[in-house]
Parts: C-alpha cells; sequence; structure tokens
C-alpha cells in the first residue's frame, strides 16, 4: 500500500501546482477551467496526458466521444470559494441540481468510498459529468426509482461527424440495431455498458436510463487503473477516458469547480435544460470508432433558429463547396418500441412432476422492448432436454410460441417420461442477439400415498414351513390406483422399522438363499403387489413385515410362527338310547 501512495504521489506531484494555479485562475475569472495534466493542452490525445495505455482504454470512449452539451457556469457562482456548500433550498436553477441526480452521484460516491476507498471519487465529478452529457437527466426527468423518462439517446455513430461504431447490443438499449447510440444521463455507448454497467438501486436490472445504475458505473469508471482522483493528472486522464477531447475537459473542469464552490438541490423536473451541443468532426478514418475529438467552437447551424449557413462552409467529408455533397441514405434504425430487448421469466414456478403425469406449472416468459414494455408477436422457442422422455402436449420436444399483446408466452403443457430424473426446458427469442432462458425440471419416480392388505386374513406359519396365505396389498395415489410404484418389504422388529429383524420369516432370494429385505418390488396396472412366499424360521413369535411406498406410504403387517396345537382323541359318549347290562332281563 505504501509502495502504490508513493507512486501516486510521484505521478501527481509534477502537476499540482499547475492544477492549483488554473482552478484559482477559473475562480477568479469564471472563464472555462484549463486545468490539464502536464503535455496535455490542446492535444486531445490521453497518451500525451499520460493515459495509461495499458488496459486498452486508448481504444476507446465511455461516450464514443458522442456530441456534449458546451454551455458553461454562470459568471455569478453558488457561493464564495471555501465557504460553506450547505446552501438552502433556494437560488438559482443552474447552480441546482435535481433531487433525485443529486442523491445518485452522492450514493455513487459513498458506495466507491467503501469499495476503492483511495480512488477519492468526489460526486461533484459526476456532477460535472451529468451536467455535460445530459444536463442532469433533462433537468431531473426521471421517474421515481430514477430512470430517465423518456429515455436520453445520442444521435447515431455513424462516421458521419462523429465516431464510427457499428451496433454491439441489439438495439437493446439504443433502439438501433445498426450503430451505436450513446445512452442515458452519463451517456454510455451500449459496449462500455456491457462491461461497466452496475444496479445500485437493486432492482436486479442495469439499467443505463438509470441515473442511480449510471452514475455508480460512471464512477467506477473514472477510478479504473488505479486512479487517484484527488490528484490533478489521474482526473484529467479520467474525464479524457470519458471523452476524448481537451474541449470536453475544459467544459468539465469548469462545471466540477463551480459544483465544488457550491450548489443546492432542486425538485425533479424542474433543472434548467442546457442548450448548446458540440460541433460534430468527422471522425478521423473509417472505421476506426475511437481516437482524440478536437471540438471546434459551436457555429449557427441553418435548422436552428437564427442560423445560418457561412459562405463557403463544407460539411463534414465535402470538398468545400457550398453546395451539399450528396450523402448515402442511412439505414433507419428500428424504433425501440419494436426493438426485441429482454427476456425474462414470466412466474414460471417450481417444475416438479411425477412419471407419466402432467405437469402442474407451465413454462412462461416475458419479452421486453429495447424500453422494458412488453413487446407483442415475438416468436419463441421451447426446447425440451434430458434423458427422463418428458415431452410437450402432443409429443413433441421442441415447440414454438409467439408472445400476446402482453408480451408473454406461455408453452403447451408437459408430460413426465417414466424415467425419473433432471432435465432442461430451454426458451430463446431474437434472432440478432438471441436471448436464452432455462428452466431447471424434475421428474420423480411414480408415488403412492397409501398402501393396505387386500384382505384381512390372519396370516400363520409352522416353525420351518412356509406361509399358506400370499400377501397382496394395493396402492394408491389421491385415491387413485397407483400403477408402476417401487415398493420395499422389510422385515422389521419395530412398527417405525428402524430395526430390521435378523430371524423369523424371510424371503427367498434367486439363490434360494433366505433374505429379509426386498427392493425390486413394483405395482401392477391396478395398483397391487402380490408379495413372493414368505417362509418360516424355528423361531415362534410374532413379527412384523413392513412395506413402503415411493412417496412415504407404508403398511406393518403381522407375521405369526408357532407350532400347530396337539389335540387328544374324546371317548364317545353312551347311547342314551341304550339300556344299561344291568337293568336286562
Amino acid at each position: 500500500m505504501a509502495a502504490h501512495m508513493r507512486r501516486r504521489l510521484r505521478k501527481g506531484a509534477t502537476t499540482t501546482a499547475v492544477a492549483a494555479a488554473a482552478v484559482a485562475a477559473l475562480a477568479a475569472s469564471q472563464a472555462p477551467a484549463a486545468t490539464l495534466a502536464d503535455g496535455s493542452a490542446g492535444s486531445g490525445d490521453p497518451k500525451a496526458a499520460g493515459e495509461d495505455t495499458a488496459s486498452g482504454e486508448t481504444d476507446g470512449a465511455a461516450t464514443g466521444n458522442s456530441p456534449y452539451y458546451t454551455d458553461l457556469p454562470p459568471l455569478v457562482t453558488p457561493d464564495k470559494p471555501g465557504s460553506s456548500s450547505n446552501l438552502p433550498a433556494a437560488g438559482s436553477a443552474e447552480a441546482g441540481i435535481p433531487a433525485s441526480v443529486l442523491a445518485a452521484y452522492k450514493q455513487a460516491e459513498r458506495t466507491v468510498a467503501t469499495t476503492d476507498p483511495s480512488c477519492r471519487l468526489p460526486w461533484q465529478l459526476l456532477a460535472a459529468i451529468g451536467k455535460v452529457e445530459s444536463g442532469q437527466a433533462r433537468g431531473g426527468r426521471v421517474d421515481a426509482n430514477g430512470t430517465a423518462s423518456p429515455r436520453i439517446l445520442g444521435p447515431a455513430l455513424n462516421g458521419q461527424g462523429f465516431a464510427l461504431i457499428k451496433d454491439t447490443d441489439g438495439g437493446a438499449y439504443d433502439g438501433d440495431a445498426v450503430h451505436d447510440r450513446a445512452v442515458g444521463p452519463m451517456q454510455f455507448i451500449p459496449s462500455t455498458w456491457a462491461s461497466w454497467g452496475q444496479d445500485a438501486n437493486g432492482d436486479g436490472r442495469k439499467d443505463p436510463n438509470n441515473i442511480y445504475d449510471a452514475a455508480l458505473a460512471a464512477g467506477r469508471y473514472l477510478c479504473a487503473n488505479d486512479r487517484d482522483l484527488a490528484l490533478a493528472a489521474d482526473l484529467d486522464q479520467a474525464v479524457l477516458s470519458y471523452n476524448r477531447s481537451t474541449e470536453y475537459l475544459r467544459t468539465v473542469r469548469s462545471w466540477y469547480s463551480y459544483y465544488q464552490r457550491g450548489t443546492h438541490e432542486i425538485p425533479d423536473g424542474t433543472g434548467t435544460l442546457p442548450s448548446t451541443p458540440s460541433t460534430p468532426t468527422p471522425s478521423p478514418s473509417p472505421g476506426t470508432g475511437s481516437g482524440p475529438s478536437a471540438t471546434p467552437s459551436p457555429k449557427p447551424s441553418p435548422d436552428k433558429p437564427g442560423g445560418k449557413p457561412s459562405p463557403g462552409h463544407s460539411k463534414p467529408g465535402g470538398g468545400g463547396s457550398t453546395s451539399p455533397t450528396p450523402k448515402p441514405p442511412t439505414p433507419k434504425p428500428t424504433p425501440p418500441s419494436a426493438t426485441f430487448g429482454s427476456l425474462e421469466n414470466a412466474g414460471t414456478g417450481p417444475l416438479r412432476a411425477t412419471a407419466g403425469q402432467e405437469f402442474d406449472e407451465r413454462v412462461s416468459v416475458l419479452a421486453r422492448n429495447a424500453v422494458g414494455a412488453p413487446l407483442a408477436k415475438v416468436p419463441v422457442t421451447f426446447t425440451v432436454t434430458g434423458g427422463t422422455g418428458t415431452l410437450f402436449a402432443g409429443g413433441k420436444k421442441t415447440v414454438t410460441v409467439r408472445t400476446g399483446a402482453d408480451g408473454t408466452a406461455t408453452a403447451p403443457k408437459l408430460r413426465a417420461g417414466e424415467k425419473a430424473g433432471e432435465f432442461t426446458v430451454t426458451a430463446v427469442a431474437g434472432t440478432v442477439r438471441p436471448r436464452t432462458l432455462t428452466y431447471a425440471a424434475t421428474v420423480t419416480a411414480r408415488q403412492a400415498d397409501a398402501i393396505a392388505r387386500t384382505d384381512e386374513k390372519a396370516l400363520v406359519a409352522a416353525p420351518g414351513e412356509k406361509f399358506a396365505d400370499a400377501v397382496t396389498v394395493k396402492a394408491t395415489y389421491k385415491d387413485a390406483a397407483a400403477a408402476g410404484v417401487a415398493v420395499t418389504a422389510t422385515m422389521v422388529k419395530d412398527r417405525l422399522g428402524v430395526i430390521d429383524n435378523d430371524k423369523g420369516p424371510y424371503f427367498k432370494d434367486a439363490d434360494g438363499k433366505p433374505v429379509r429385505t426386498l427392493t425390486t418390488l413394483t405395482t401392477d396396472a391396478d395398483g397391487q403387489l402380490r408379495l413372493p412366499e414368505i417362509f418360516a424360521d424355528d423361531n415362534e413369535g410374532t413379527y412384523l413385515l413392513r412395506l413402503t411406498t415411493e412417496g412415504g406410504a407404508s403398511v406393518v403387517i403381522e407375521l405369526t410362527v408357532k407350532a400347530p396345537e396337539e389335540t387328544t382323541p374324546e371317548e364317545p359318549a353312551p347311547d342314551a338310547t341304550e339300556t344299561p347290562a344291568a337293568t336286562k332281563p
């Protein structure tokens, strides 16, 4: 840690004095800050500013170098330098920050301070970037959860005055399946959001349109490469990694200094909207999608009130002629309402059924468009995979269902196969970037919730003999015959079957040897089971046979082993009609 701090101190030592002087000058003049790291002024090259290239940050910027707002802070500061920033909730709307937006910046500062304290991220830097990128989410036009409404999109990065960045998200975030666009209050391009996106509001989604998610993502992005944002050089590098323009850096720096001198909270939706966007410049080379973008001062545009085209002014890519240069038609992006965004579980519960039975639960998914609303008419393909023999109704392993008006698609009912085990159901939707959901399912062995003898005849055998009467039982499940149910028969000493018995009645295995447990028994189509012959050894007494089914049903049957009782012949009784010999004449 000590070595790390020494490295950072060396890194900032050469620039601290320059930075302090420039900030002081800004405070006095109210001009845009020019506090750049040594060697970076006017270059627009992050390498010249000491940018760390080990991480590949020079390959692109968080925003794709999208346009930004060049409005500068007002000449009247919200407070004097060095005084308290705990200002009342009143004053210039320009100095104020919408409540939800300000809360998001401060929450991000606290979170990063916990996970990366050495970065020393100030929330005022997030506020400065948020002001320049989106005018604090268009003056705080966010819903109760902090999500921009409507969402904030930059222009298509199609190389026409901007970087050329072809689509990386299938239009999921920006609604454009041809080129990327910067998205949300902090203006992340989709490919950067895919790496840095955060879920800061705990709703289970990483949404670049949500100010809490976007602010935390921006904070973590600015802190990358072991930056210490309390050092001027590191702060410059962080801002340039966001948008590689020294004019952008100066504009962000001016707002950063402004907010450091004081601000206050204003109601959501009441913030001042910025009015001056940066002017796009031709991309340096086709297909690069990144690189320095020194931005010239804004010029009047014919499509703005009072704007006039400058004589002889050429458009990006033109040859200096006053006549417009024909451009190839730009593909019209798919509107967000029709762009497939995500595939989610629509409330499918646990998938579990007994062999041969129908599943009570059905697999259901929800398709959303790029702005999170339900999307209808999306084909969803459901596929069963596994060795249980489970199929959809109609005997199919794969079915395709289109989502309805509510965005949901529900697969047909599943019928469990005869083999117990695990299997999966996979739902796939989308063609450019397919979304996939996988559901785990289980087939359990056939079960019985009751088992009983079919008669109540006493079962008795003499020592060394077999029981003359066979034992027959019937298993049921929900009062219906339970066919194919596995049954275990065990000779036990107690009715709960805790202790097995090693003497008394027994079965015979295939070799004719005594066994007192059978595990290969199964009920027939009528749910009945006739047990194999039972034999008695030489030990007399009353013994217990316990039958247990898959599903937990059980019955205990008494078996008695005793010798037959001996009987003595009786003298015949005298005939009452016969005259005794003594009375005969």
